[in-house]
């Protein structure tokens, strides 16, 4: 199963809280590391370096999206804090179906989200790949 990965974080988040969370969430759905084929997260993240650890570490592609891209994309779990802190009710779901090519129905995980030892938060969304991306 080829899926992506939508991660979102506190600013700060050490890579061993992301990577529990992401880990967690493809053991819920039955997959692990090695189906991931992309990583995705918003713009306001580029510079994070728990995430961008994460996927050198793993050797998965990452991807950035604006705002605006991931406001365009229907969640089944818009949130108003989330939209007040970056400009977009989404990010997690948002990005994991941007990076799959995929509509809501291939959302496998919505929102796993793990609290680290420091209070600082990850949340990882999973999404199946589209089949007109993945042939």
């Amino acid at each position: 199963m080829k899926v992506t990965l939508g991660i979102g974080c506190d600013r700060g988040t050490p890579v061993e809280t992301i990577e529990r969370a992401a880990l967690e969430a493809l053991a819920a759905v039955g997959a692990d590391a090695a189906d991931v084929v992309a990583v995705a997260s918003i713009d306001l993240k580029a510079d994070e370096v728990g995430l961008l650890a994460l996927a050198r570490q793993r050797g998965w592609p990452i991807r950035f999206h604006t705002p605006a891209e991931l406001a365009a994309v229907p969640v089944p779990n818009p949130s108003e804090t989330v939209r007040k802190h970056t400009g977009t009710p989404s990010v997690s779901e948002a990005a994991s179906l941007l990076a799959a090519g995929a509509d809501a129905s291939h959302l496998l995980v919505e929102k796993h989200k793990v609290r680290g030892a420091d209070g600082r938060h990850a949340t990882v969304s999973i999404a199946k790949m589209s089949q007109r991306i993945s042939e």
